[in-house]
């Protein structure tokens, strides 16, 4: 029976370690993205000041001396000029052309005061323009225009400027594919002697790893901007596509992709997806040349003769930056500039196609060596052979990656391996494990499991005090409770406190909120404590809204049973507040007993913008702060609150729906209205806003119509919007 129990303890995660390699779902995958950045950024690509590519960049220090971008055409094209006059062997645009010159003379003529108009035109008819100017020296020179691949059909021009020669399976088949794209200008287009797509294809966490040579445009293939760059660099007419089942490569009839590219004299390997993956170095000032250096002439012919010059920019308002494994932000065109780089130094950064397969057969290989070998040695012992298995998987992957350049993954492996040993390790001794597991049942009678699970892993939080974190505080109260208890009896006062209150803890638990306390009818509770919910905020309005929907079905019921008894029945309505803000929470209390809640500033905001919805007649108000960090939800102006010994008043916002509310045009007209009504009120137009608010009170949702009858009667009374006080 042991043994069966032990082979099922360690099967489990063996096989659930295989089935989640074979799978290789997104988070896997986005954990060995992040091993493999590691591996980059602990040996990167040496940078080369003497190889062939250089930035021309349209950098601060240009845009002060020259203008803000966009640039004349003009300007373009000197600039053009002055690169070919230096030999550059490419001029590769990190940019798209894709509308007429707006600084063109002619184009500024023509917004000139129709008195002058027409002599200034008259006086420009003839002239060559702006983008006549840059189409010109395009055609004189290596030029290659950037384009920018779509989802959505795009008008514009994209004649090939290149030959395609292919071997092997259909590589549209593997492309990432597009159905429009915004090209040049036709007249650029045709004059410039390449066009590449700038399109990049970030992994899920956005950072660039890879760069596409190829792409699918409407069932043709068309290059990437980096490739484009090294054909007209090398006078080159044709790409060469290799793909499975070519002459040679042993396919065997599978389709698995593209394996390279010949672009003129060189062999790109790339995966099956015609991308390359770019061993990258560290961002080198070497690497840029200002753009306002070239066009005054300053800059030394040596760093552009023979050369593929990229021309884009680094300007951070210009915001074309993307995040590599080694930085955070970098300049667009770098990414361009890396990938020639890396292709010109024949670097080879890849991982093969078996890598997969063979990392399952290792990982199912130590998983059983280990589960033969945990029930005959000690748990250290076998704890301490675990840790060097899995340090010379890591050991073997990095000695790969820097000797080989092949990516190998030692997580997978590794993380059978642990599994195995942390599940033998259970089950060899269970009983430990049951104590602890009746452990955890007693205390689950007192605290929640949440917390149950937290104590249990860390007993040292069985301290008084706690910690400082942002939180979300709600507080939800009855209206007129004590009129409504006084008509009740001890017992059906607590049945109907009983009702009211589990279906409203139902709702904050299903949300993910913390119930602190109950406080006769109110219910107190916070977000993002003890457990992490960076959507804290959000998650706490879309409670207090369901809250309110709950009620609305509590209500409905009691008054069919109320109708039913031949009683009257009033709808029993409630107010909730919410604030978000930093606050100790913690295992707050005394020695002899703690009890798991939270203090601060923002826990007494909630509960003084609860007591306000009774004055502002709504469900619910939240801060300021909430309404920011919610986002997305339907959030009205509400009014001002002052605080006893604040000496600001803090101002309160309505809640009056969801996300799916908040992008109707219902609420958008909602918005415009309410937005005049506060206007007219604030400048005390009381008439205006009187008719505003009445108009409001019959169109807005029902729940709102009381808030909006209040200022009805604030404009017929002719009372300014005071700052509400609690």
């Amino acid at each position: 029976m042991w043994s069966r129990l032990y082979w099922l303890a360690v099967g489990g995660p063996l096989a659930a370690g295989l089935l989640v390699m074979g799978t290789d779902p997104g988070p896997l995958r986005d954990a060995r993205n992040g091993l493999f950045d590691l591996y980059q950024r602990a040996a990167p690509r040496p940078y080369d000041p003497d190889l062939p590519v250089r930035i021309v960049d349209v950098d601060e220090a240009s845009l002060a001396r020259i203008g803000q971008w966009p640039w004349p055409r003009a300007t373009v094209a000197q600039l053009v000029e002055r690169l070919t006059d230096l030999g550059a062997a490419a001029i590769a645009f990190d940019m798209v052309f894709a509308e007429p010159d707006r600084l063109d003379p002619a184009a500024v003529a023509g917004l000139l005061p129709e008195d002058v108009r027409a002599p200034v035109q008259a006086a420009l008819a003839g002239r060559e323009g702006n983008d006549e100017k840059l189409a010109r020296r395009l055609g004189a020179g290596p030029s290659v225009l950037g384009a920018v691949l779509t989802d959505a059909r795009a008008g514009g021009v994209y004649p090939a400027k290149w030959g395609l020669a292919t071997a092997g399976d259909d590589p549209g088949v593997f492309l990432p594919r597009f159905s429009g794209a915004v090209a040049p200008l036709p007249a650029l287009a045709a004059a410039a002697w390449g066009i590449g797509a700038l399109n990049w294809l970030p992994d899920r966490d956005q950072v660039v790893r890879r760069v596409p040579l190829l792409l699918g445009l409407e069932g043709k293939i068309v290059p990437g901007l980096g490739a484009e760059a090294l054909r007209v660099a090398q006078g080159a007419s044709t790409y060469v596509v290799r793909a499975s089942n070519a002459s040679g490569d042993a396919g065997f009839g599978t389709q698995s992709g593209i394996t390279a590219v010949r672009i003129g004299a060189l062999e790109v390997p790339t995966d099956a997806q015609g991308e390359v993956r770019v061993r990258f170095t560290p961002t080198a000032p070497r690497r840029f040349l200002s753009a306002a250096s070239v066009l005054d002439g300053s800059v030394a012919r040596s760093e552009v003769d023979g050369r593929i010059i990229l021309v884009g920019t680094s300007a951070a308002g210009l915001m074309d930056t993307r995040a590599t494994p080694l930085d955070a932000a970098v300049a667009g065109v770098e990414v361009q500039a890396q990938l020639i780089e890396h292709v010109v130094t024949g670097a080879n950064l890849v991982r093969p196609d078996w890598a997969r397969g063979a990392e399952m057969v290792l990982a199912a290989l130590l998983g059983l060596l280990l589960a033969l070998v945990l029930p005959r040695v000690s748990a250290p012992a076998a704890g301490l052979a675990g840790a060097l298995v899995v340090a010379a998987l890591a050991a073997g992957a990095w000695l790969a990656f820097t000797r080989l350049d092949l990516l190998l993954d030692p997580m997978g492996p590794g993380a059978v391996v642990l599994g195995v040993y942390l599940m033998g390790v259970l089950a060899l001794y269970r009983d430990e494990q049951q104590q602890k597991k009746w452990v955890r049942s007693v205390f689950g009678r007192f605290v929640s499991p949440k917390v149950v699970e937290k104590l249990a892993e860390n007993p040292e939080r069985l301290v008084l005090g706690g910690e400082t974190r942002e939180i979300t505080i709600l507080f939800c109260d009855l209206r007129d409770f004590t009129s409504l208890s006084e008509t009740m009896d001890a017992q059906a006062l607590t049945r109907f406190m009983n009702a009211y209150l589990t279906p409203m803890t139902e709702v904050v638990l299903a949300h993910g909120g913390t119930i602190d306390k109950y406080i006769g009818d109110a219910i107190m509770a916070f977000w993002n404590a003890p457990v992490d919910d960076p959507h804290h905020a959000r998650n706490a309005a879309l409670c207090a809204l369901a809250m309110s929907r709950r009620l609305d079905q509590l209500n409905e019921g009691w008054r069919r049973e109320a109708e039913a008894a031949g009683r009257a029945f009033a709808p029993v309505r409630c107010g909730v507040g919410l604030a978000t803000g930093p606050c100790c929470v913690g295992n707050l209390g005394s020695e002899q007993r703690l009890e798991y809640s939270c203090l601060g500033d923002d826990v007494n905001l909630a509960s003084r913008i609860e007591g306000a919805t009774k004055n502002m007649r709504v469900d619910i108000l939240v801060s300021e702060a909430t309404m920011q960090a919610a986002g997305g939800l339907a959030f009205l102006e509400a009014d001002l609150l002052m605080l006893k010994g604040k000496s600001r008043a803090s101002q309160l916002y309505l809640l009056a729906g969801d996300e799916d509310f908040a992008r109707t045009a219902d609420f958008a007209a909602l918005v415009e209205a309410h937005g005049a009504l506060m206007s007219d009120f604030g400048a005390g137009a009381l008439d205006a806003a009187a008719a505003r608010a009445q108009a409001l009170e019959r169109s807005a949702p029902e729940r709102l119509g009381r808030f909006y009858r209040l200022y009805v009667e604030r404009c017929r009374d002719g009372r300014p919007a005071p700052a509400g006080s609690a």
